[in-house]
C-alpha cells in the first residue's frame, strides 16, 4: 500500500517513516505514525486491567499492532492477518482521521459510507448528542 504523496514528507519528518498498523473497531485498519501509537499505547496500559472492555480494547489495538516502514516510494506492507481482518482485496481506501489513517477495502468503504450518510440524513443533526451538537460547522 502507498501513502499519498502529500503526506509522505510529513510522515518522514514526524516519525522517520516509522508507522504502526493495527485493527480498528470497524472492519478497517488503523495506521498511526509510531509516536502517536506509542502515546495511545501508554494511555491504554494505564487503564484498569480488570475492566473487560479495557482488556478487549488493549487486546485489539496493542495485540494486533505491527510496525512497518515507508519505503522510498511511500509504500508499506500490511501483514496478511491484518489484511484478512479488514477484508482488503484489490482496491483500498486511505481515510485521514487527524492523527491517524483508516485503511478500508474500497467496496466495504463505499457500502459503509452510504449507510452512514443515509443514517445521518434520517436522524438529522439535532440527534447528535451533546458532545457532537456543540460542534459548529
Amino acid at each position: 500500500m502507498a501513502v499519498p504523496t502529500r503526506y509522505r514528507s510529513e510522515l518522514r519528518e514526524s516519525c522517520e517513516g516509522q508507522l504502526v498498523v493495527t485493527v480498528g473497531t470497524d472492519t478497517c485498519l488503523l495506521l498511526f505514525p509510531l509516536p502517536e501509537f506509542e502515546e495511545l499505547e501508554r494511555k491504554l496500559v494505564k487503564l484498569p486491567a480488570l475492566n473487560k472492555q479495557v482488556k478487549r480494547l488493549q487486546r485489539l489495538l496493542i495485540g494486533h499492532a505491527a510496525e512497518c516502514e515507508l519505503d522510498g516510494q511511500g509504500r508499506f506492507l500490511i501483514p496478511e492477518p491484518l489484511r484478512r481482518f479488514a477484508s482488503l482485496d484489490k482496491q483500498v481506501v486511505l481515510i485521514g482521521q487527524g492523527n491517524k489513517f483508516e485503511i478500508w477495502d474500497e467496496v466495504l468503504w463505499d457500502r459503509c459510507r452510504q449507510e452512514w450518510l443515509e443514517e445521518a440524513s434520517l436522524e438529522g443533526l439535532e440527534d447528535m448528542g451533546p458532545e457532537l451538537g456543540a460542534l459548529a460547522f
